[in-house]
């Protein structure tokens, strides 16, 4: 067994690694001409994955509006009670009909579950024991607070808390703060506040905010709802909507930085809908540096043009901006294409994929055309110029209720698409869609099996304990080869992603202690947690071994206070 730096692989292995090279197909670099590939898994998950969620029971929850109309899946009782029966009526009642699932990953089936009061446009965030706290919707659902604690079993459901919130909650965004499973709620329909959940006290109510009144642009449907919400490193919070940006201390209900308006015209916000995401937080400046990206969105006037059956072209423009320290400035960037309705996932060697969406429109009912087929891969750190490809095309256009995430094995799944009120699928531009896909990211090819990371095992106090901050702990992997030069290790928070926009998706970059490789070839790598709550609220995250930007399958890890 021989001893190895994280950040310097001993210069024998890169001696070695130069002199005899990859054999087996493995020469070939992995960033070039791959374009990954689709898999079709369900012709139907019965409703439309508007709303989805990873749980770190290896399930996805999805959900749509119950007022959608009949679902694939009807129930033998409505939520309060009463038989759903054979007759006419019931069987274009909404409410004898689920309107959420739970996905299976290994087996590839799903399975219904009750949901009682209306989500559509809802909110949701992750806790530290893995329960997704889930809040707002549409008129009786708009205050509600609902639980879903994954068990593995199939015998957990959704679970709704007699508690409520203070304001109506249609088209908010959450994020988990750094207090102990306390999530705050910003924004919504003709809402112009932000509030905690749960509350200090028994009077507390819900904190005007008047970034939200001068953000709003009543005549275009308000190009700042789901605003963008990101946790800087610092405990404050980063919201972004329509064009702006704030960062405001929740602690002290003060705006303490106004950040430059991003660049070009247009609007990045509901119902201009485009993406954002917190770029990769690295070990190597403490995770100081927090850098925020924003892409895609609707032209000036697309909503309303919309409505005559105009569909204006959508942005290509990209913004990224350092919102620490004192020199904050939107750098920006253009996709291939214009990008709307476009969801932005993290994947495992810190590159963003944006994919779904559209060119031409906005979001809304049948509200734009041009369905965007192709996803494009970001690379952050690549020069400028030569950080966008286009990867595989599919079939299957996903607009309106669409969405991602990234599945522990390294896939993103896809799902949803429904730009109409109720299910239509025949005589439309754009039908309701509830085929399940798979991106593969070509990382996943046969070709690099031998520099893959297999068998990972992380090694702490077990499921029920958390791995405390700052403390070292130990992952154990299989490697056939040695290890690359370029070895990392990722956190990735799972997000809740509906409209565009993936709630708490946080990914950090770890420090290695030390790697250990045995002649069998077993590592041993020790790793450093996350330093604090700040950079890493308590939770489940995935952790990946990236050996030369081939990933391993993810593990959860749960980071938090002892």
């Amino acid at each position: 067994m021989f001893f190895i730096s994280c950040s310097k692989i001993m210069i024998t292995i890169l001696f070695f690694l130069i002199c005899v090279g990859f054999s087996d197909g493995a020469n070939v670099r992995p960033s070039e001409g791959r374009k990954g590939q689709w898999q079709l898994l369900l012709n139907s998950t019965g409703v439309v994955g508007m709303h989805l969620a990873l749980t770190y029971k290896n399930t996805v929850v999805m959900f749509d509006q119950t007022g959608a109309g009949p679902s694939r899946y009807k129930l033998r009782r409505r939520f309060h009670g009463s038989t759903c029966s054979r007759s006419r009526h019931d069987m274009m009642d909404s409410t004898c009909y689920a309107h959420s699932v739970e996905y299976d990953i290994s087996t590839n089936k799903v399975r219904p579950l009750r949901i009682d009061t209306d989500p559509w446009c809802s909110s949701g965030s992750f806790l530290s024991n893995g329960t997704l706290l889930q809040v707002g919707g549409n008129e009786k659902g708009a205050k509600r607070v609902r639980f879903f604690r994954p068990c593995g079993n199939d015998q957990c459901n959704w679970i709704q808390s007699k508690k409520t919130l203070s304001d109506m909650r249609w088209y908010a965004s959450s994020q988990l703060l750094p207090e102990h499973d306390r999530v705050v709620v910003v924004g919504g329909r003709r809402t112009f506040t932000y509030e905690f959940v749960p509350k200090i006290s028994r009077g507390e109510k819900s904190f005007d905010l008047p970034f939200l009144h001068q953000t709003d642009d009543r005549n275009e449907g308000g190009n700042n709802l789901y605003p963008f919400l990101h946790l800087s490193s610092d405990g404050n919070l980063f919201i972004f909507a329509n064009r702006d940006s704030i960062l405001l201390n929740l602690r002290r209900n003060r705006v303490i930085k106004t950040f430059p308006r991003i660049p070009g015209e247009g609007s990045r916000n509901y119902p201009s809908s485009g993406s954002s995401v917190i770029l990769p937080l690295d070990h190597r400046d403490n995770f100081q540096k927090v850098e925020v990206m924003v892409c895609g969105g609707s032209s000036t006037g697309a909503f309303t043009a919309a409505a005559r059956r105009r569909f204006l072209e959508g942005l290509r423009s990209c913004g990224r901006m350092v919102i620490t320290g004192e020199r904050n400035k939107w750098n920006m960037e253009h996709m291939p294409k214009p990008r709307l309705l476009n969801d932005m996932v993290i994947l495992p060697k810190g590159d963003i994929l944006i994919i779904n969406g559209a060119e031409r429109g906005s979001a809304g009912y049948d509200n734009a055309r041009n369905a965007s087929l192709e996803p494009f891969l970001y690379s952050p750190n690549k020069r400028l110029g030569a950080r966008f490809r286009v990867l595989m095309s599919t079939k299957i256009a996903r607009m309106y209720h669409s969405s991602a995430t990234l599945l522990p094995d390294g896939r993103v799944l896809v799902a949803g698409s429904n730009p109409h009120g109720r299910y239509i699928f025949h005589n439309v531009a754009y039908p309701t869609e509830l085929r399940l896909q798979a991106f593969v990211p070509h990382y996943m090819e046969r070709r690099y099996h031998s520099l893959r990371p297999n068998n990972l095992t992380i090694e702490y106090g077990g499921a029920n304990h958390a791995i405390e901050y700052g403390k070292e702990f130990r992952v154990r992997f299989f490697l056939m080869r040695r290890p690359n030069n370029e070895m990392e290790f990722s956190a990735y928070a799972p997000p809740f992603t509906t409209h565009s926009f993936a709630m708490n998706q946080r990914m950090l970059k770890l420090r290695c202690r030390s790697l250990q490789r045995s002649g069998d070839g077993w590592v041993l790598a020790v790793l450093e947690a996350p330093p604090s709550s700040l950079v890493a609220p308590s939770g489940y995250y995935m952790l990946t071994v990236v050996n030369g930007g081939i990933p391993s399958m993810s593990q959860w890890v749960h980071f938090g206070h002892a």
